[in-house]
């Protein structure tokens, strides 16, 4: 791991990340695509940003050899991750002793929202495949109020792959009859002011425990830069999956003998999506630039579960399935268009770098419910058609006043204005047919600071307004499937953060302490026994995040951190005074590094402390088909990881690694069922370019 200066350090992560706050810029400075950055590639950017943040570059992403992109996250400092299955085909992201199984933190693709639904919900039906990415951008604190909605937690930017010139091979074999290829191809313009380029994966997996998928992902790119001051890039983007999973899991007793069999070997999850981003970049003077993104995504989701015969699987303690095939099918479209002004100034007589951005968004979802049976499989009756709509528009301001050459000041400001429609065009069960809408409008000040206090260390920390929106289906319709307004305002928190960040010889550190306290977390009903949400649900978060790299010298360098969030309780309604679920108290990880020459390898541990499966806190967790299996105590665990990797040449590569070393028997979640930590595995790659 080589060291950089104190300006451009990040907050360290396992496994070496990069401490630069950025790629360096390539010798021959060829045009790159334009494109939204939630930190930046200017040297400075890091020091520039008031809360924590963390920059994972390709590097890294390929020495850890992820199966996902969550493979990547759980080894970064205030991160814990629910895992329901190795692949990670939906997202479970918690942040500082926030739920892992509600996300309120936003997750971007390029600066583009990748959750089909930020205002109409889901946020959890796609998740990026991390084949396609270069790099991760993770920004907390105030520094995150430029973004939104839902940056409760902080930002999660991934930054996808811009093809080099010629042709890269990438392939994988791995247990469970693994198998997965990458090509990258790409060209440029004798002038390297035009490119074009193309990213393809599929991969095909038995999967542990037999959950098989069927994944492919493709990604094209191309930009020009079409005179000095104007340049413009467009991605287009494919992904089709076929995952055999399912909200069921294993009953207790099978999962304490160690049984792995599918536990819904029926069930299957099937997601087609396509995006278009396109970004324009103007600079309008040698002080001023205008970038503009330009957005559009359709996803689609059906998800097919067959009914259980609950007598029977009390009796058999195992799921025991009928011939009735339910079809929850969604559909998503989202179009946005985004524009930010950023301007250095001299105000006041000093240095000032301001930013003023705005947003339109418009979201639509269909959510229709099938109803089949096993001996005709996938087509039947439709029993629920629901369509929801979100119109949204926000804008933001924001001022660096530079006072000294020491310490900066950052004031800001954004506000987000929403209308949500429910329209249920086919009933189900007690709900009724018919319209409903609501409205809301939220403020949202922040005030960040950086200082450098000495060579080695500086000073950062902010307070802001975040709120995360309450989806349709939470807002406008009540406990008995009424459509009701229930007057739902936005979760809101207010969020604090003060940390250190410096480097001191072959040592590089940071120590962050946060605190979060809502106002307004959107719990069950507590004020009105006819609502199914109530505004009343109060909740509070505090503890620190700490990350310490060393250079041992020889080759080896070991890094580690640690996130202790001692409180992450509910201060109000039925639930007072319990812990958040998925919100462990303690998560670390270590990873000791080796490098020589041509071969480099890095042995890691990751631990997650117990944690809880509902708000509830139930300890004991049940062991029957009514009980629902949704809550009890998961202990905590410790999983060991090995990956080594070796250039051949300079066009080959060889890869390998060993998962789950000591193959640990692990509760990754809990659902209806337990979700197990996948078993040892074993993975071989190579490389090659053209």
């Amino acid at each position: 791991m080589k060291l950089k200066p104190l300006i451009v350090m990040q907050a360290l992560a396992i496994g070496s990340y990069s401490m630069a706050a950025s790629a360096e810029e390539p010798v021959n400075a060829e045009f790159k695509m334009p494109a939204l950055q939630v930190v930046g590639s200017e040297a400075d950017s890091i020091s520039r940003q008031t809360g924590a943040v963390i920059i994972i570059d390709r590097e890294e992403i390929e020495r850890i050899q992820p199966t996902s992109t969550e493979d990547v996250l759980r080894r970064v400092p205030g991160i814990n991750v629910k895992t329901e299955e190795e692949s990670a085909v939906v997202s479970n992201v918690g942040i500082r002793g926030l739920s892992a199984s509600e996300s309120k933190s936003l997750i971007l693709e390029d600066g583009v929202p990748v959750a089909p639904g930020l205002f109409i919900g889901n946020d959890r039906y796609f998740n990026p495949r991390i084949q396609r990415m270069e790099g991760i951008e993770i920004l907390k604190g105030s520094s995150s109020l430029r973004y939104g909605p839902s940056t409760i937690g902080g930002v999660i930017n991934y930054q996808t792959k811009t093809p080099d010139d010629g042709v890269h091979l990438s392939t994988r074999f791995g247990s469970f009859n693994t198998r997965e290829a990458t090509l990258e191809a790409g060209g440029r313009t004798e002038s390297g002011d035009s490119f074009a380029g193309i990213v393809a994966t599929r991969a095909l997996s038995d999967g542990f425990m037999d959950k098989d998928y069927r994944m492919s992902d493709i990604m094209i790119k191309a930009g020009t830069k079409l005179n000095e001051n104007h340049s413009l890039g467009v991605k287009y983007s494919y992904y089709q999956n076929e995952a055999n999973i399912s909200y069921r899991g294993l009953f207790l007793d099978d999962y304490k003998s160690g049984r792995t069999y599918n536990p819904a070997p029926d069930d299957y999850f099937l997601t087609d999506r396509r995006a278009v981003d396109i970004n324009h970049e103007w600079h309008l003077t040698d002080n001023a630039t205008l970038t503009t993104l330009a957005y559009w995504s359709e996803v689609s989701r059906d998800y097919w579960r067959y009914g259980v015969n609950t007598a029977a699987s009390n009796d058999a303690g195992r799921w025991v399935y009928t011939d009735s095939l339910n079809g929850n099918n969604r559909s998503f479209e989202r179009y946005g268009i985004e524009t930010r002004l950023a301007v250095d100034h001299n105000l006041f007589g000093i240095s000032n770098q301001a930013e003023f951005g705005l947003r339109f968004m418009q979201e639509e979802s269909d959510d229709k419910t099938i109803g089949a049976t096993r001996a005709n499989d996938r087509s039947g009756t439709l029993n629920k058609y629901l369509r929801d709509e979100a119109d949204s528009v926000a804008g933001y301001v924001q001022n660096r006043f530079e006072i000294t050459d020491r310490f900066a000041v950052t004031p800001g400001i954004r506000i987000e204005s929403y209308e949500q429609k429910r329209n249920v065009l086919v009933a189900q069960e007690v709900q009724q047919q018919g319209k409903v809408k609501t409205n809301n409008t939220e403020v949202l000040p922040g005030i960040g600071a950086t200082y450098q206090l000495i060579p080695e260390a500086q000073l950062y920390g902010g307070v802001y307004k975040a709120f995360s929106p309450a989806s349709n289906g939470t807002s406008l319709v009540s406990e008995d499937k009424n459509l009701v307004d229930q007057k739902l305002d936005g979760e809101r928190s207010v969020n604090y953060e003060l940390g250190v960040r410096g480097e001191i010889d072959r040592m590089t550190y940071e120590l962050t302490g946060f605190y979060m306290d809502f106002d307004n977390l959107v719990v069950t009903g507590n004020s009105d026994p006819n609502l199914s949400r109530s505004n009343a649900g109060e909740s509070k978060h505090y503890g620190l995040e700490a990350a310490l790299g060393y250079e041992l010298g020889g080759g080896f360098s070991v890094d580690t951190n640690l996130t202790w969030v001692p409180y992450s309780r509910f201060e109000a309604g039925e639930n007072s005074g319990n812990r958040l679920p998925y919100s462990p108290k303690f998560l670390a990880n270590v990873a000791l590094n080796y490098t020589q020459g041509k071969f480099s390898s890095s042995l890691t541990a990751h631990h997650r402390g117990e944690q809880y499966g509902d708000p509830t806190n139930l300890e004991d967790i049940p062991n029957d088909a009514a009980g629902g299996i949704w809550g009890g105590e998961m202990s905590s665990y410790t999983v060991y990881d090995f990956f080594a990797q070796y250039q051949v040449s300079e066009q080959f590569r060889v890869r390998g690694a060993v998962k789950n070393l000591t193959d640990k028997h692990y509760i990754t979640g809990l659902r209806q069922g337990i979700y197990v930590g996948p078993e040892r595995s074993f993975e071989v790659g190579f490389d090659y370019s053209f």
